[in-house]
């Protein structure tokens, strides 16, 4: 069972991530250590040839992480990134994007993460990122 609620990562987003709303991330759904969040398409997230660009994916794939890391430790908003990589395997179509986020491993003081990013109609993920968060030592 998550230890965050969908609402309280909302309100996060809402209070803290402006861009994440800007960009019309949402949550779809938590358990512990996991996360699913879409991307819907929009003229600013494209990049010329009409696909979605990196940093677009990049923004949805650490979002998914954060949402991800609070659902393993609990509302701990300062949890932040210490590293992050992506693959991007395939160009995506000029649709919804969905990230589907899990923790590897959660550690006293880090956690590490997984995403991969489904472009709506493709089976075979688009992206795969991993990434560290730091937890706070005082949680």
């Amino acid at each position: 069972m998550s230890r965050i609620t969908i609402d309280e990562f909302d309100n996060l987003m809402k209070q803290e991530m402006p861009w994440a709303i800007e960009d019309g991330l949402s949550l779809e759904s938590l358990g512990k250590g996991e996360a699913v969040m879409r991307l819907p398409i929009s003229a600013t997230n494209l990049r010329p040839g009409g696909t979605i660009s990196g940093p677009a994916m990049m923004s949805l794939a650490d979002a998914t992480m954060y949402a991800a890391v609070l659902s393993a430790i609990g509302f701990i908003e300062t949890a932040v990134t210490t590293s992050f990589n992506i693959n991007f395997l395939r160009k995506p179509k000029s649709v919804e994007l969905t990230a589907h986020g899990r923790t590897l491993k959660i550690g006293r003081r880090l956690a590490v993460l997984e995403v991969n990013i489904y472009s709506d109609g493709l089976e075979d993920p688009v992206a795969h990122a991993t990434g560290t968060y730091s937890i706070p030592p005082d949680r």
